[in-house]
């Protein structure tokens, strides 16, 4: 098995000067001083790096590492299950047999096997792991969105380098927000940065015949002149508005005005969100259902420019998608049936297919939930919530492939070499698009806080 206990001579680039990034403004009214929220942006130059773009596959409910990719063959049934592991091109690395196709791409994949945290509840966990620091409200304040909290990845990289392509959102969210018993939960948006960096939100099945990307649609009755008239005329009531007006004190009244008119008289953005372009050979090789065309969106909103996509995996308890991958019952018989078929196609499709169109190497890919499941099955045949050690898997970026990074004690309990912290990930992630993790944000306080409070995976980089 190929473990990274040492840098093996890759150079890593450390000691970076601390930046400190100027607090953005009231965006203005009506929301359209973007040439403003530009030159924030570029306040934070990122280094030349491989990666340009993410795409997160978010696994909400929590999967077991157990049955996946930390498989533990020599365990008691009761902690190993029924499921084989099946070899792959790598050596050591081991996959479920329930995900062939990821088997055959293992070269391409970084499996780390000793992520772990202590938050065991799904609202905080998954704030974790999409913000990479721990929520500092408490339950039951912390069980949906707020202004007070940390952003998430995808609105940090809106903020600092936006959509790679104009006429694009930066940061999307397909097919829907995670809210499964409620409210969508903490960790989605934008939090203490403002709406202006909340994500583009499909709210939207691209599986189904009435899929719509939601604002893009322009209305009948409201063609390009008349929608270029509009844009005019708000630009100058905000002229007008800073002219008497402080430009730092301008109310907010829309932040989503500005983005809005481009995205609706954006041939690309247009293009992008039509999932009805790709041929039926491809829609049928991500998987008829909704996780495997909101992947396939996802790499038609990579391709066109968007800088990161999060696909959830939907769970609506008693509700469409059932528990998701939270299975505290029959556990195997359902990860057998409705959970690992269409997951396995999506990612390895899309692993194929960005490799295919030479966009491997600059899109970071991860694979992840909030936390893991227990060892032990519990009386319902089910596993339960377990943060003390799981693995999450990276490809692209330009990562090298085929590595397993990091152990788990002979029941998959607690890490034993090399445990890896979610600050620890969210630092090498912003490292390797080329922002230094100890770049600062600002709350609406004016506080400080760091991107990154982890350190940076030096074998990986």
């Amino acid at each position: 098995m190929l473990r990274l206990c040492v840098s093996r001579g890759v150079r890593f680039c450390d000691g970076y000067t601390r930046r400190e990034v100027l607090q953005v403004g009231a965006v203005g009214v009506m929301g359209l001083t973007l040439p403003k929220l530009l030159r924030q942006q570029s306040l934070a130059a990122p280094r030349r790096t491989s990666a340009r773009s993410v795409i997160i596959l978010f696994l909400s409910g929590g999967p077991s590492h157990l049955d996946t990719f930390d498989m533990k063959p020599e365990a008691p049934e009761e902690i190993r299950g029924t499921f084989r592991p099946v070899r792959t091109k790598v050596a050591g690395l081991h996959i479920c047999e329930h995900f062939p196709r990821t088997a055959r791409l293992a070269d391409k994949l970084v499996v780390l096997r000793s992520l772990h945290h202590t938050s065991g509840n799904h609202p905080a966990a998954s704030y974790w792991m999409m913000t990479g620091s721990p929520i500092a409200r408490p339950a039951p304040q912390s069980v949906t969105l707020s202004r007070e909290d940390r952003p998430h990845l995808g609105s940090v990289l809106a903020k600092f380098l936006g959509p790679k392509r104009r006429g694009l959102p930066a940061y999307v969210t397909v097919p829907e927000l995670i809210s499964p018993v409620g409210p969508p939960r903490p960790g989605q948006h934008a939090g203490f940065l403002g709406a202006a960096y909340d994500p583009y939100r499909v709210d939207s099945d691209p599986n189904l015949e009435d899929y719509s990307p939601g604002e893009l649609r322009l209305r009948a009755d409201l063609d390009g002149d008349r929608l270029q008239a509009r844009r005019s005329l708000l630009e100058a009531i905000n002229r007008q508005a800073q002219a008497f007006t402080d430009a730092d004190n301008v109310a907010t009244l829309d932040p989503y005005v500005a983005q809005a008119f481009d995205l609706v008289s954006s041939a690309a953005a247009q293009s992008a969100f039509d999932i009805e372009r790709e041929p039926p050979a491809v829609r049928e090789r991500y998987g008829r259902h909704t996780f495997g065309q909101s992947v396939l969106l996802a790499r038609r909103l990579i391709e066109a420019g968007v800088r990161l996509v999060q696909v959830n995996w939907v769970r609506h308890d008693n509700g469409e998608g059932g528990q998701g991958y939270d299975s505290h019952r029959d556990h195997l018989a359902w990860c057998e049936k409705e959970l690992f078929p269409p997951t396995d196609a999506a990612f390895a499709s899309l692993l194929e297919d960005l490799e295919a169109r030479g966009l491997l190497r600059e899109t970071l890919v991860i694979l992840m939930g909030e936390f893991g499941r227990t060892p032990r099955f519990n009386s319902h045949a089910g596993r339960d919530h377990w943060p003390h050690c799981f693995s999450v898997v990276l490809a692209g970026g330009g990562l090298p492939g085929g590595i397993v990074y990091g152990a788990s004690d002979r029941i998959g309990a607690f890490p034993t070499a090399q445990p890896v912290t979610p600050q620890d990930l969210f630092a090498t992630i912003y490292h390797l698009l080329g922002l230094d993790p100890e770049t600062l944000l600002y709350d609406q306080q004016g506080r400080p806080y760091h991107l990154a409070q982890g350190q940076p995976i030096k074998a990986l980089l």
